[in-house]
């Protein structure tokens, strides 16, 4: 479960906003609080432009592709989607909607795009049903159509080393497209014979849980695909009904829920020129696969699970030779998927936490020997690139607090941190192909994010395209204050921050609001910029004090700490936060502890149901979003890597977190919320407690989003649901006037 409550973050008012308002209707208007941000930054293959897709000044739910010179030059906008479609709405099929939410993008406009093989002259990308290609001369950028087939819809197009030649799946069927004058797409396999069938996509599974949004790749010459072929026949046939205001559309989906199929995945390197396949021999266990790609020398590589996910294989397929495991990551619990393969002069970059905590090593691609590179006190979050002067990777710090850039030399020996480094802040990258140019992501609180390019070994930096906040944003922002809550365990320490209600008449005690996630990953109690920091601040004016919480099993700590949902959900996690907000009052000891309330997304979701359907709950109110309230509906790679198969011994770890079961313990009030077309977390949750409440004689409140998915995007049903909760926290936790 990728989705993350992007809620969880704060701002304390300071004295210098009192003269200020903060409202609601201020939170989703446009010009965004935080400015319109850059996403989805990278370096041109060449390192010559820095480019990155930007909301519309006239409207920030769409995107448009901009690009800014990296010798520091002004940023530029290539082309957007009114200057293609001419005032004609945009259109996303069905499977296309689906992609973007898995990748949790919720813009219309450029969605996504590719530089084109390896030069700095043209840029790839799919636009209601067609693709474009953006040309870079001196004159200017230049949009050329590829395709005028809108009732096709293409996706995921991707261009070959050279740029000569394009990919992309139409129909489920893999395509190629020669990019020369007058020529024409032709099909790798002729027509799809099974609608079940699909070449080159990322199946759910991969694109929600696994962090694969792709299926095929090209091989290092250009003249190869490995790609992934996804039979979904077995896969369960789930029927969603998106409930609109005007109309019901009946859409069908392949869902694997817990203990059911899953797709069958298998992998082919196919010929561009003959269409010729040959199939790569996995093994009868590998059930996921969540990486794949090409070395250098033009052999193919497969990372893939096993069904529980307790062990990671990388294996390498040489033409007329057996696959051959080059190394294996095993837990007795789980084994995190990870993004760290790269090719060394010393051997493969690899991570692991078999230490313990996660670090980086080397591996013999010959031998599978192993040898350890990085010794941080923290964990790794992940390496950025490889160059001549070593590795730069990203680490925690402060207890996963904060995460930094360091360059560790190959050699061994300790890494050093990179230039601008600093306490309390939260810095990631990306690299050219050379690892010898950063493109640097750095927030702080109360900072939103702002992109830099630094070369390795100079301290300067060239501050690149990014809005300026409304200097109102600056007016609420204020350093939280970092509690050190103890979880149910009695030792273990828990991050937690904690915001005072910006005036409190009388001195009296206050009311309070609690912010957790709860699930396995995700932490959220960091000194980076979150993006709905602004809604705190709000309740903060409203005389609220807020508290963010990370329970154990959140992300950034050792193994032990990230391992705490084992075979357990609704119990160690609804503990902590018992524990910790029981222990609010003695630390802050103007909060009121009769007057506590709570809300969470997703997991947070559950994770509020959970705590008021508990005769012990130190809660007077919840409002629950988008919650899984039966974890048998939920797909199968996440449930199954923490709960097992529910069959046999392990059922009981599915009933002990069914909510519906314990309907008959709601004693306060409860605010349920759902989007009608989540296909993340299916409305069918929500519906299935709903009737276990109205069974058991139980009141609560309900709040549907017609047509809605999982992140009930958009700035009018955003605008609703912050008033719905605002209004129901008035009811009752009853702020000071």
């Amino acid at each position: 479960m990728k989705i993350l409550m992007t809620l969880l973050a704060a701002l304390c008012v300071t004295s210098a906003a009192s003269a200020q308002t903060l409202t609601l209707e201020r939170l989703t208007a446009d010009p965004p609080l935080a400015g319109r941000l850059p996403r989805q930054a990278e370096i041109s293959p060449g390192g010559q432009w820095v480019s990155f897709l930007r909301p519309s000044a006239a409207d920030s739910e769409v995107l448009e592709l901009w690009a800014q010179p990296s010798s520091g030059g002004e940023p530029r906008k290539l082309v957007s989607a009114a200057d293609l479609l001419g005032g004609a709405a945009q259109k996303l099929s069905e499977a296309e909607k689906m992609a973007l939410e898995r990748q949790r993008i919720n813009q219309r406009g450029i969605t996504g795009y590719q530089w084109c093989g390896s030069g700095d002259s043209a840029l790839l990308f799919p636009l209601s049903g067609d693709l474009y290609l953006v040309k870079l001369s001196a004159g200017g950028p230049e949009a050329q159509r590829l395709t005028n087939t809108p009732e096709a819809p293409k996706q995921d197009p991707r261009c070959a080393p050279d740029g000569k030649t394009l990919a992309y799946v139409q129909g489920g069927e893999l395509m190629v497209l020669p990019l020369q004058a007058g020529a024409q797409p032709r099909p790798l396999f002729g027509a799809r014979m099974n609608p079940r069938v699909t070449w080159g996509l990322a199946e759910f599974i991969a694109g929600e849980e696994l962090g694969r949004h792709r299926g095929f790749w090209w091989s290092p010459d250009g003249r190869q695909l490995l790609a992934l072929r996804v039979d979904e026949q077995r896969v369960g046939l789930k029927t969603r009904a998106q409930i609109f205001a005007d109309r019901t559309e009946m859409t069908e989906q392949r869902y694997p829920a817990a203990g059911e199929a899953n797709a069958q995945v298998s992998a082919f390197v196919i010929g561009v020129a003959t269409a010729e396949a040959h199939a790569l021999q996995l093994p009868t266990g590998a059930e996921y696969i969540s990486r794949a790609g090409w070395f250098a020398d033009g052999t193919p590589w497969l990372q893939w699970f096993n069904r529980d996910q307790t062990r990671l294989t990388l294996t390498e397929f040489k033409p007329n030779a057996a696959p051959r495991d080059i190394t294996v990551e095993t837990d007795a619990a789980w084994v995190e998927v990870h993004d760290d393969l790269i090719e060394t002069p010393r051997g493969l970059l690899w991570s692991s936490e078999a230490t313990g905590r996660r670090q980086l090593l080397l591996v013999n691609r010959a031998t599978g020997q192993r040898t350890p590179l990085t010794q941080q006190a923290e964990a790794v979050a992940h390496a950025v690139c490889v160059g001549e002067r070593g590795v730069v990777f990203a680490a925690a710090g402060d207890r996963g607090r904060t995460r930094e850039l360091y360059l560790q030399p190959l050699a061994g020996g300790k890494a050093q941190a990179l230039s601008g480094m600093a306490e309390r802040q939260w810095r990631d990258a990306k690299a050219d192909r050379a690892c010898a140019r950063l493109l640097v992501t750095r927030s702080a609180w109360g900072q939103p994010p702002r992109l830099e390019l630094r070369s390795l070994g100079r301290d300067s930096a060239i501050a690149l395209a990014g809005d300026a906040p409304d200097p109102a944003l600056e007016a609420f922002a204020n350093v939280p204050l970092a509690l050190d809550l103890t979880a149910a365990d009695g030792s273990t320490p828990l991050n937690a921050f904690f915001f005072a209600p910006a005036s409190r008449p009388g001195q009296g005690k206050h009311p309070a609001i609690v912010l957790a996630y709860g699930g396995p990953g995700s932490a959220t109690v960091n000194w980076g910029w979150g993006r709905d920091m602004p809604l705190i601040a709000y309740w903060q004016q409203r005389g609220y004090g807020v508290l963010m919480l990370d329970v154990r099993g959140m992300e950034h700590r050792d193994r032990a700490f990230t391992r705490a949902h084992y075979r357990s959900f609704g119990q160690h996690e609804v503990a902590d936060l018992f524990a910790a907000v029981r222990q609010l009052p003695s630390r802050v000891n103007s909060v009121d502890p009769t007057r506590i309330g709570f809300f969470g997304w997703s997991y947070g979701g559950f994770l509020g149901a959970r705590a008021m359907l508990d005769a012990d709950t130190p809660f007077a109110a919840a409002v629950a979003v988008a919650p899984v309230t039966d974890w048998t509906l939920y797909d199968t790679a996440y449930t199954e890597r923490y709960l097992g198969m529910p069959e046999g011994g392990k059922a009981a770890t599915y009933a002990s977190a069914n909510l519906p079961a314990r309907a008959a313990l709601l004693s306060k009030p409860l605010l349920l919320v759902h989007g009608t077309a989540d296909d993340n977390v299916l409305f069918e949750h929500t519906l299935r407690l709903v009737e276990a409440l109205q069974t058991a004689g139980k009141t609560f409140d309900l709040q549907i989003y017609p047509g809605k998915a999982h992140g009930i995007a958009g700035r009018a049903a955003r605008l609703h649901l912050y008033r719905t909760m605002d209004a129901f926290f008035e009811r009752h936790l009853k702020p000071a006037p």
